[in-house]
């Protein structure tokens, strides 16, 4: 089935036959950017559904140019739906987004072929998903999964965090080899719940990919709180090839953008995804939320490795015997003056009609009816 939340219908031809020329032009750099202009948001409305799956939980996203299509994953634990990715065609002009079109879901499969089983089915082998990725090389998709860390007198839930290879119809193909310090535990030791691999990105000609921890490990100290604590989390380097980590480097996220209401509420800051620039440059998306406020604060940083030291052996807390990865600010999102929710997704978008490149933003409703389901789209000027 095909379905168009379309604004303008009388440009859709248009927007094709645009996006169909500029797709022939040279990709340009991306290493160098210095700013990004906003352009437009585009909502998709609350429980929408498609395939008989409810469309919502959109965590990540990935650009694959040739076919021109999007790959979106929900985080959907199985519970509405089995856990699945959707394929998804957006158009765009110089005015903005035009429309969105779903043109395939595919269920997220395991090792055996079955589709995974939600918590009250068997919540030992529930994922939780969060980003996704495709590999112009092979064809294939990578997605990650934060995992599951329970740990109380009724009841302990110990899932690794996950790196997961499969073709583009969800099948399973294979996994990542997970280090011994990202590995879930019940004492107070490797990932926090909820604090997984959040944000992965492929780099170096589809040689690298790169998978991003949402907030520190315990032995790496605190959580990010309202003033600097000096809270580091680690983006971890796999060798696609191996499918074996071969570094780690420590990122200081920035204090929580807002205090909560009241003082105990809840309130986080990490990182919710993750782009590669290329020569060794990052786009690090920092994620901060604290209850008594709807919206979420986006602040985008330009990363760079260069320097950094391997932390593949060491604990933080308690030490500053490293050099964490550069990181300057490219945006925050507070400034643009719009509403911005759970954005959890970026990728490259197609080339624009004026020969610049795009960023588009995917944010996660949470399945909730007063969060918002969001694209966004912003160009990369001079480009």
């Amino acid at each position: 089935m095909f379905f168009s939340f379309s604004r303008i219908l009388i440009f859709y031809m248009p927007v094709l036959f645009l996006f169909s020329c500029s797709g022939l032009k040279k990709i340009p750099a991306a290493s160098n950017i210095t700013q990004i202009k906003y352009l437009d948001t585009y909502e998709i409305p609350y429980n929408y559904k498609y395939e008989n799956t409810v469309v919502g939980g959109l965590s990540g996203i990935d650009y694959d140019a040739k076919n021109d299509v999007y790959y979106i994953i929900s985080d959907d634990r199985s519970d509405k739906n089995p856990a699945r990715f959707y394929k998804a065609k957006l158009f765009l002009s110089t005015r903005g987004i035009d429309s969105l079109i779903f043109i395939d879901t595919k269920p997220l499969l395991q090792f055996n072929n079955k589709t995974y089983p939600g918590i009250k089915e068997d919540r030992t082998k529930t994922p939780d998903p969060e980003s996704i990725r495709h590999n112009v090389r092979s064809g294939n998709l990578v997605w990650s999964s934060e995992g599951e860390r329970i740990v109380s007198l009724q009841d302990t839930v110990l899932i690794n965090p996950a790196l997961y290879l499969m073709n583009r119809n969800g099948k399973y193909i294979d996994s990542f080899i997970l280090p011994a310090n990202l590995k879930t535990q019940a004492t107070a030791k490797g990932p926090r719940r909820n604090a997984g691999f959040e944000g992965i990105s492929f780099a170096d000609n589809y040689q690298t990919l790169y998978a991003q921890l949402e907030e520190p490990l315990y032995e790496d100290g605190p959580k990010a709180d309202i003033n600097d604590n000096n809270a580091f989390t680690r983006l971890v380097k796999f060798d696609v090839k191996t499918k074996t980590c071969i570094a780690q480097y420590a990122y200081k996220l920035e204090p929580v953008a807002n205090k909560a209401i009241p003082d105990s509420g809840f309130k986080i800051n990490g990182v919710s995804e993750i782009l590669s620039l290329g020569n060794n440059k990052l786009l690090m998306m920092e994620r901060s939320f604290s209850t008594g406020r709807i919206p979420c604060s986006i602040k985008l940083f330009i990363v760079d490795l260069d320097g950094a030291t391997d932390i593949s052996s060491t604990a933080l807390i308690n030490n500053r015997a490293f050099v964490p990865v550069k990181k300057t600010l490219l945006l925050n999102m507070d400034a643009l003056g719009i509403y911005t929710d759970n954005i959890e997704g970026v990728t490259f978008g197609p080339v624009l009609p004026n020969g610049n490149r795009s960023l588009v933003f995917i944010a996660d409703n949470n399945f909730s009816i007063i969060q918002k389901s969001q694209i966004l789209v912003f160009e990369i000027p001079g480009n």
